[in-house]
């Protein structure tokens, strides 16, 4: 028995593909010893297994009762094998985490490298979406932690501010002086290209509520997926691009690109970590609250 477990492993895989070619390539065999070993298996058992054609191999009767009997060994194999991965893993602290691309880019890195650093034990899975759908997940109790740009309303979570962003329009400097000699007697913002993120976004809606109240409607408008497009669009010289000021910093200091004024300033708002009320003292969690916090149970 235990001298024929490989042979019933690529008996398998020949009678569930039909074809010693393909077995050949699932199993990383030669051809010739696929053969080899079905011939020693039907050796063994006395029997044969296998009729042979020009368009591969069907199974003989016989073949056909080994291959179901074999089916079900593997399969409680397999199951053993899942059950003691299920047992080795409860044992792992998980923490499941949700931001935008946007956040986990600019802000929530810095903040897992030093989690990291001090949980290394912990396993962390990260899931991109927008503020509203994290708190959905969170609502779903799919993610353990999100990081969001504060809404209006966000009753039945915990949420710790963890910086206050503006958000901003910017272009280069070419960009400003094409539209003037492209556009001498039209107004900025009815000439120019401005690019937006899309209208699901809470910076597209905030920046769109900003522009309401201050009567600015603007002409031309692109939409665009992810703030780091925005901000490459910008550079290349596409048009004005609604950044947060907080990402471009560094290419403002170095006059990569220039501000656009717009006749008003964006009000601060609020990014920061939020999870469920019930879970905000969580060991897993509350790192991520206050330094200071025990380190999460192993």
């Amino acid at each position: 028995m235990q001298d024929n477990l490989s042979l019933y492993h690529i008996f398998y895989t020949v009678a569930r593909t039909g074809s010693i070619s393909h077995s050949s390539r699932d199993l990383y065999i030669s051809q010739p010893a696929i053969s080899k070993a079905i011939q020693k298996l039907e050796q063994n058992l006395d029997t044969v297994l296998f009729k042979r054609s020009s368009r591969g191999v069907t199974l003989t009767p016989d073949g056909e009762l080994l291959f179901e009997k074999v089916k079900e060994a593997l399969s409680l194999l397999d199951e053993g094998e899942n059950s003691i991965r299920h047992n080795r893993s409860r044992d792992i602290p998980k923490l499941r985490l949700g931001a935008s691309s946007t956040l986990t880019r600019y802000v929530l890195l810095s903040h897992l490298e030093n989690y990291i650093a001090r949980f290394p034990h912990v396993r962390i899975t990260i899931s991109c979406q927008s503020t509203y759908q994290t708190l959905q997940l969170l609502d779903e109790e799919k993610i353990d932690l999100g990081l969001i740009g504060r809404p209006q309303k966000l009753r039945g979570y915990y949420f710790q501010p963890l910086l206050k962003i503006q958000d901003t329009f910017v272009c280069t400097q070419q960009y400003l002086e094409n539209q003037k000699k492209l556009y001498p007697d039209e107004p900025l913002i009815q000439a120019a290209t401005f690019m937006m993120l899309d209208e699901d976004n809470i910076t597209r809606q905030t920046v769109n509520t900003q522009l309401k109240e201050h009567h600015v409607e603007l002409s031309h408008i692109l939409e665009v997926t992810t703030m780091d497009l925005l901000i490459q669009f910008a550079e290349i010289g596409l048009g004005i691009a609604c950044v947060i000021r907080d990402f471009v910093k560094k290419e403002l200091e170095e006059g990569t690109l220039v501000e656009v004024p717009v006749g008003f300033s964006f009000p601060l708002r609020e990014i920061g970590f939020v999870c469920r009320q019930k879970d905000a003292d969580s060991p897993l969690i509350a790192p991520f609250f206050d330094d200071e916090t025990e380190h999460p149970d192993k």
